[in-house]
């Protein structure tokens, strides 16, 4: 073996052991952004309807596609930003702790929703304990939430909808900066208002 080939397959080596020691976005350091916003406070005195979607934090909700969009239409009159993520995607560990800043800073105007697709049960639950978001997920083990939105390219997925329950815009695929999902919270979900 050359000493090239010896110093690549070391290297790719300490790669590997340097992702597998940083747990490789797994729940086991908890910390997804550093210490979780204050949801209590940072969202205490929404209305209603946003209120009852906070009083679901971190719970996965059945009911499938039908149970979904009945929970959009009933928050008509409150724009939704609805993410689609799984406990194994990478991308969508990375997103979380923006997710948990936005949905602090906005939920008092905004609904977000969470749809954990493709995903275990158990894996999911015991994920949103060490990254809790105020709102609920729905599950959607067989992607029927997700193909229902459009959303056939992979996790994670951000679906913007309009006050009156419209889907507006579709992001498919992860953000490549923290900036650009707030960028289109404020450009679909807070627009006129």
């Amino acid at each position: 073996m050359t000493a090239g080939r010896t110093l690549s397959i070391t290297l790719l080596t300490l790669c590997l052991a340097a992702l597998a020691a940083a747990g490789c976005g797994s729940s086991e350091s908890g910390d997804y952004g550093g210490e979780h916003p204050d949801y209590g406070r940072a969202l205490a005195g929404a209305p209603a309807p946003l209120a009852a979607l906070h009083a679901q934090a971190n719970e996965l909700l059945p009911g499938g596609t039908e149970a979904y969009e009945k929970r959009v239409a009933a928050l008509e009159g409150y724009p939704v930003v609805a993410n689609v993520w799984a406990s194994w995607c990478g991308p969508c560990r990375f997103e979380f702790p923006v997710l948990q800043k936005l949905s602090a800073r906005y939920g008092k105007r905004v609904a977000f929703i969470g749809i954990d697709s493709q995903d275990d049960a158990d894996a999911a639950k015991t994920f949103l304990e060490g990254a809790p978001v105020p709102y609920p997920s729905y599950s959607d083990p067989d992607e029927e939430i997700a193909d229902s939105l459009g959303a056939s390219l992979g996790l994670p997925d951000t679906a913007f909808y309009d006050r009156s329950g419209e889907l507006v815009y579709l992001k498919q695929g992860p953000y490549a900066e923290d900036s650009e999902l707030e960028a289109d919270v404020r450009r679909y979900a807070l627009k006129g208002g």
